[in-house]
């Protein structure tokens, strides 16, 4: 035990296709509020030093991942989340929903039978529903239906510094997202050109912050631009497409993006190319893999949308008791990027 005065919050650490999700379990003050949104707004006011402290080296590092659990904050509902990352809170996160169903199903914090049980999820955008896919009493994959995905802009001409003009779609799918060709800059989608796709991705984003209006229909907390998604051709045989999203401050996703994916669905739909029932298999940077579904569509606000069901799988990796020891000048954590 830690000695008299420290702090300790406990974890467990996932990954789906790749992407971290450190979840905070105990050792934290209770989070107040009664919708997952004025939650979150009181961890970012309030407890924002701990997602420093665990998101942040030295007990975490530049592209970590984290969800906050709390109890059910709507009718029907099982439990809820919000999402850390290392700039701050994002909206939505399909790689998070996916590996939250399984940690809450495997270690029964939530006890449900059968081979194929059901959540439903509080989250920022919305109500989530999550279906987990067991193999004997372990589950072995996730889908999940997305809220109402749609395209806010297509075709648009955003000059970006150093880049010049840029031709790219803005699509919502729990979070906005700009969408590039990368041919178009000639990039590569594999782990060698990282470097370069952080710095053309924040270069992107924030001309895109700085030309257009990003609204949510609803909820002024949502309306902001969270990423840009690199696409291209898949690398590997059997796959539809290859994609690579950097969002928040700088960070590269390691799966092929719950969300980012939900607002590619919106935009192939939108195009012609993806129509009710058909489904997408796309690659992520490390070549892990979500498919992405057209299970609906409706509209939201003024929005023609569509509602995807996003599929993966999560694996879990680690538990930890992280100490806060109060005399220890970085405690708080730091960031290099």
């Amino acid at each position: 035990m830690p000695p008299a005065g420290w702090s300790m919050i406990s974890t467990m650490d996932m990954h789906t296709g790749g992407e971290p999700l450190r979840i905070l379990l105990d050792g934290y003050p209770e989070v107040q509020g009664t919708t997952i949104l004025e939650k979150r707004r009181f961890f970012k006011e309030e407890l924002d030093y701990i997602r420093k402290g665990i998101m942040w080296e030295p007990r975490g590092h530049a592209d970590m991942y984290g969800a906050v659990l709390t109890g059910p904050c709507s009718e029907g509902a099982d439990f809820g989340t919000f999402f850390l990352h290392n700039e701050g809170y994002s909206t939505m996160c399909g790689h998070a929903i996916i590996a939250l169903t399984k940690f809450v199903l495997d270690t029964g914090l939530i006890e449900r039978s059968g081979d194929a049980p059901s959540l439903v999820i509080d989250a920022p955008p919305g109500q989530i529903v999550s279906t987990a896919y067991r193999k004997g009493d372990v589950v072995s994959s996730v889908s999940f239906e997305n809220v109402p995905s749609f395209v806010l802009y297509r075709d648009q001409q955003v000059e970006v510094q150093g880049l010049g003009t840029i031709t790219l779609d803005v699509a919502y799918g729990g979070a906005f997202y700009a969408i590039v060709d990368a041919d178009q800059l000639h990039l590569s989608l594999d782990p060698s050109g990282v470097s370069t796709l952080i710095d053309r991705g924040m270069r992107i984003k924030h001309s895109v912050m700085n030309q257009k209006l990003i609204k949510h229909p609803f909820e002024e907390d949502l309306s902001f631009l969270y990423g840009t998604i690199f696409t291209g051709k898949p690398l590997n045989p059997g796959r539809d497409s290859r994609n690579v999203c950097v969002f928040a401050n700088g960070e590269v996703d390691r799966s092929a993006t719950g969300s980012g994916v939900s607002a590619r669905a919106a935009l192939h739909h939108a195009r012609g190319e993806l129509n009710l029932g058909e489904q997408m298999k796309i690659e992520s940077v490390l070549g892990s893999t979500m498919d992405v579904e057209l299970a609906g569509l409706t509209t939201f606000g003024p929005h023609r949308a569509v509602i995807p069901r996003v599929s993966g799988m999560a694996s879990f990796t680690a538990y930890n008791n992280f100490y806060f020891d109060p005399e220890d000048p970085l405690k708080e954590g730091f960031i290099l990027r």
